[in-house]
This record gives structure tokens, sequence and C-alpha cells, in this order.
């Protein structure tokens, strides 16, 4: 493959992807990692936030909880957690991917963000 034939793979397919952050954003995180499991509620309007991005776009979830080296909580990993969480609430219809690593994505959507415009205005938040 070429190139450019790869950029514009990689362009048509990260146009094609919203990357959400998992705790904070998706559940609700309360007590931060705590024992390691998943035991909060969802985030209030989630569910409808979810089902409308994932009409038009591939929603990937990345986490550090999908962390392969991360233990073993009740036997299962960090991503089948997640799953399983995800089915109990009923989002896992929306979701395309579980990842550790940040993917590429058109957009990114954290709670722990900043959006960078310049230096100096990143630099005054922090």
């Amino acid at each position: 493959m070429e190139i450019n034939e790869f950029k514009t793979k990689v362009l048509v397919e990260d146009n094609n992807i919203i990357a959400v952050d998992f705790d904070g954003v998706i559940h609700q995180n309360s007590k931060g990692f705590h024992d390691g499991t998943i035991y909060d509620e969802p985030v209030e309007g989630v569910k409808k936030g979810l089902e409308y991005l994932s009409k038009s776009y591939k929603l990937v979830i990345y986490t550090c909880k999908a962390n392969p080296d991360r233990p073993l909580i009740n036997g299962k990993t960090g991503s089948r957690l997640i799953y399983d969480w995800l089915v109990e609430h009923e989002l896992d219809s929306y979701i395309y991917d579980i990842v550790y690593e940040k993917p590429n994505a058109k957009y990114y959507i954290d709670d722990k963000a900043i959006t960078f415009t310049n230096w100096s205005d990143v630099l005054w938040i922090v």
C-alpha cells in the first residue's frame, strides 16, 4: 500500500470514530479505582447520548481498565467487566470496541481533557 492510500484509509476510518472515556463519562466512578470493580450507575443522559452518536459514528471506549497488565477482578479482565456492565445497563449495542490505548478518532470525549488552543492558555488552566 502506498503512503497516499494509507493516509486516505486512515482519514476515512478516523472520521467515523468517536473515542469515549469510560470512567466519569459513561460510568459515574464516584469512588475512583476503589476495589477495581465497576460499581456505579451510568452518568445521567449517557444512554441518549450514546444512542444518538452511534447512529453516525463507531463509538470506541478507551480506558485504563482495559489494560492487559491490569490484574483480574473476580476472574475477569477490565474489558470483560466493562462489557458486562454495558450489557447490564443496556448500553452495549452502542459500542463498537473497548481499548486500552487512545485510538485514532475524529473526536474525543473525556471528563479530564483540556482543550488545546495554544500553550499559553493550557499553562494558564493548569
